[in-house]
């Protein structure tokens, strides 16, 4: 139920498996993926614009990703802002998706950030009513694969402590961003298998094999990875510590 006066937000993740977009596509083609910082819809032109994030498997992965968006039909524009090995900044403007189309007519809004991997795509999209967020999942439904990841109703007083300490959430966004796609997967896989625990239930050997590369190799990935997100836990916690003191 939503309070009187429209004090809460119906807050939904879902795993989205939308046939007209182009990073979904291109996800499904090549071993890349897209995680956007930044996006603006103009209502006018029915576009979204996007600043975005791309990680290959490898330099050849995000070279034929990189063209593949570029061929898309319902890619407008697709401009490489820099470029560092494997991993790509870009900025693109691509047609209204018939999933976009039906949530904003539906007075739903982005909530957090996209992330686009193996053909599907995770979304965070609010509404203030559960009516409004019911008759969006039912039109949804029509055209579009999704699954419900979560779904939570936030009150405005919540809501008002997680914009205070919205800092430090981008700050462990951008770390996880910072993560070479070999680094994501290194630390994934240690920590799915028990690398980090006590005894150790997998050791450096073990994960050298699994990557086929030498204990040096992978130790380094290990390294560089956790380096990045400390860094970045480090700069949440100050941010933190900041809303904190703030009267």
């Amino acid at each position: 139920m939503v309070c009187p006066g429209g004090t809460t937000v119906i807050d939904i993740s879902m795993e989205m498996e939308q046939q007209d977009c182009p990073f979904i596509d291109t996800t499904a083609d090549h071993d890349v993926s897209f995680s956007s910082f930044q996006w603006n819809f103009d209502g006018r032109d029915r576009e979204l614009e996007t600043r975005m994030v791309v990680e290959g498997e490898s330099r050849k992965a995000l070279d034929n990703a990189l063209q593949a968006l570029q061929d898309h039909r319902n890619m407008y524009s697709c401009t490489l802002r820099k470029r560092m090995g494997e991993t790509a900044h870009i900025r693109t403007t691509i047609d209204e998706t018939d999933a976009m189309q039906t949530i904003r007519a539906n007075d739903g809004y982005v909530t957090g950030p996209f992330h686009i991997e193996g053909g599907s795509e995770t979304w965070h999209v609010g509404f203030d009513s559960t009516n409004s967020a019911n008759d969006t999942l039912a039109d949804l439904e029509r055209n579009n694969e999704f699954s419900i990841i979560s779904r939570k109703q936030t009150a405005l007083a919540d809501m008002q402590e997680l914009i205070e300490k919205r800092d430090a959430a981008i700050e462990l966004l951008r770390g996880s961003q910072r993560l070479t796609a070999t680094e994501r997967k290194t630390i994934t896989t240690a920590f799915e298998s028990g690398y980090f625990q006590s005894p150790r239930e997998m050791t450096l050997s073990d994960l050298a094999a699994e990557f086929d590369i030498s204990k040096p190799g992978v130790s380094k990935n290990l390294r560089r990875g956790q380096r990045k997100i400390a860094r970045s836990v480090a700069g949440a916690l100050e941010h933190l510590d900041d809303s904190t003191e703030r009267p």
